[in-house]
């Protein structure tokens, strides 16, 4: 290039993303500053990505055609959840797109049982566990245990707790009606879940976030802090390592969390994996030096991925669910209240309805006491759940 001379750019690579849920949402903010545009395939009009990403398409994710119309003209197809049908990603795939993850990959998100038997082979520490098509192999597997279908389950839902072959039915109903197999694991003793989050990129580049801890009430995730408190070095680099691992293994492209429990006698199993932005690393947002979206663009489009260190001492993320049914619907009544008292706060609301038990938003915290972190996220998250009158301070 001679002096004086203008470089000029080619146009940045369209990334399509599948799904209109609050994961593609939080996408669109580093797509913005990173120059990406994005281009999605919303489930209904005004979900919430759609209200943030113009160029979108309403439509049926479980439709070929459609599901072609979106990723043309795109440099790869990424997603907001894990359901898409498998043959599908493979007939795109062999259209020339870049479909990351990989169906290969993604199938082990898509189906517990793949996934059990997957990590098994990889020696993976997972819980014992078996394939089972009646009450009468639960009983042979033993009791209490968890039975969870292996295919659609998430925050809580395809999941029993059985104690007797009475309980087993409505696991069993439920398999029938879908088609899914019913997976029967044994039931963990454990003393807290925990979460390992890493970024890969097709090149082969990875990089692991802090292991944090996470609690779930019903199935649902409430709040998580980064770092996992008290976790030893060596446990800790025993999860990092391990997700780094199954990356690599299942060649996952983008981000992966692999939901962990720590048991009673300081080991760790695997619980579930995710192969997207996942509710474990909303902390990255404020807490890290590359948030786990962000990476996770970085990754599909193997640019150079992004430090995933954290920038404070601890952070605290808090989800905001919907509250009692009465309660009204107006989270933004919430920021005078929430920003006036705690103005270091950062609130990410989903623009959805509120609905009780409803994910609409989560807040995150940061500093250098996690008791006091604590506080404020939960006393924010409260105030926007209308958990709190106006008496509160």
């Amino acid at each position: 290039m001679t002096p004086g001379e203008r470089r000029t750019d080619r146009a940045a690579p369209t990334v399509a993303v599948i799904g209109g849920g609050q994961l593609a949402r939080m996408l669109a903010e580093p797509a913005a500053a990173m120059g990406v545009p994005l281009r999605l395939l919303a489930e209904a009009p005004g979900v919430s990505a759609a209200q943030v990403i113009p160029d979108h398409v309403v439509g049926d994710y479980t439709d070929l055609e459609t599901l072609r119309e979106v990723v043309a003209g795109a440099r790869v197809v990424t997603f907001d959840h894990e359901h898409v049908p498998t043959d599908h990603l493979r007939a795109l795939a062999d259209d020339g797109v870049a479909v990351r993850p990989g169906p290969d990959a993604l199938v082990h998100a898509q189906d517990k049982v793949v996934m059990r038997e997957a990590l098994a082979g990889l020696a993976a520490p997972v819980p014992r566990f078996r394939v089972v098509s009646n009450a009468d192999e639960v009983a042979a597997f033993g009791f209490p245990c968890v039975l969870k279908t292996s295919r659609g389950g998430y925050d809580g839902r395809g999941v029993w707790f059985v104690g007797t072959p009475e309980d087993c039915g409505p696991a069993f109903e439920a398999a029938a009606a879908t088609g899914a197999r019913i997976l029967a694991e044994e039931r963990v003793d454990f003393r807290r879940e925990l979460a390992a989050l890493v970024a890969r990129s097709p090149s082969g580049q990875a990089a692991a976030y802090p292991v944090v801890e996470s609690v779930q009430r019903d199935g649902i995730c409430h709040e998580v802090v980064s770092p996992a408190p008290g976790l030893s070095d060596g446990l800790a680099t025993q999860a990092q390592e391990l997700a780094l691992r199954i990356a690599r293994e299942l060649d996952v492209t983008g981000i992966l969390a692999v939901e962990l429990f720590e048991t009673l006698d300081d080991r760790i199993l695997v619980n579930e994996l995710a192969m997207r932005p996942h509710n474990t690393g909303h902390w990255t947002q404020d807490g890290s030096v590359t948030s786990q979206f962000e990476n996770h663009l970085r990754a599909v489009l193997d640019l150079p991925l992004g430090s995933p260190v954290a920038r404070a001492p601890w952070t605290v993320m808090v989800n905001i669910l919907g509250g009692p049914a009465d309660s009204g619907g107006r989270l933004y009544d919430g920021y005078p209240h929430a920003l006036a008292r705690d103005p270091r706060l950062r609130v990410h609301l989903y623009g959805k309805e509120p609905r009780p038990g409803r994910k609409v938003g989560h807040v995150n915290s940061y500093g250098d006491d996690l008791q006091e972190c604590l506080e404020r996220a939960r006393h924010a998250a409260a105030w926007f759940a209308g958990e709190l009158g106006d008496e509160s301070e």
